[in-house]
């Protein structure tokens, strides 16, 4: 994670997981709000953290940038390419975030922050020097 920054500097112990069966964890690049129907806590985290929370769990995918996939998947030193191009979120009975036929009551996001002015052109894949940052939340739904 050399020279990789994320200005949440505090201190914290990932949070484990309940209701998620310990073994998946739902990451994306970002998450439609329009899917929470219920009640959520939304915390900014460190990468160090979700490092921790994917350490022996299966990644479900929804990952929807793939100019920033490469850079990701170094980062985290794993595979985070959907098992879809394109996948889709849904909501189950309980009103759940649903991605290939799972349910979870977390979800992790990580997204870049690129350098003053840059804008990346469609399908232009990002290099790594034109990514500040990296921002990480975890939604947990309640």
């Amino acid at each position: 994670m050399t020279g990789i920054k994320n200005d949440i500097t505090e201190t914290k112990t990932a949070v484990p997981v309940a209701g998620n069966a310990g073994d998946a964890i739902l990451l994306g690049n970002s998450f439609p709000l329009s899917l929470v129907r219920r009640p959520v806590h939304i915390e900014p985290r460190r990468l160090a953290d979700l490092h921790a929370a994917l350490t022996g769990r299966t990644i479900y995918s929804f990952w929807g940038h793939e100019n920033t996939l490469a850079a990701v998947t170094r980062i985290l030193a794993r595979d985070v390419s959907p098992k879809t191009a394109r996948p889709v979120l849904s909501l189950d009975k309980n009103k759940l975030p649903c991605l290939d036929g799972r349910s979870f009551n977390e979800c992790w996001v990580l997204s870049p922050d690129y350098v003053e002015n840059f804008r990346p052109a469609l399908g232009q894949e990002v290099p790594e020097a034109a990514i500040a940052a990296w921002r990480v939340l975890q939604i947990c739904w309640q």
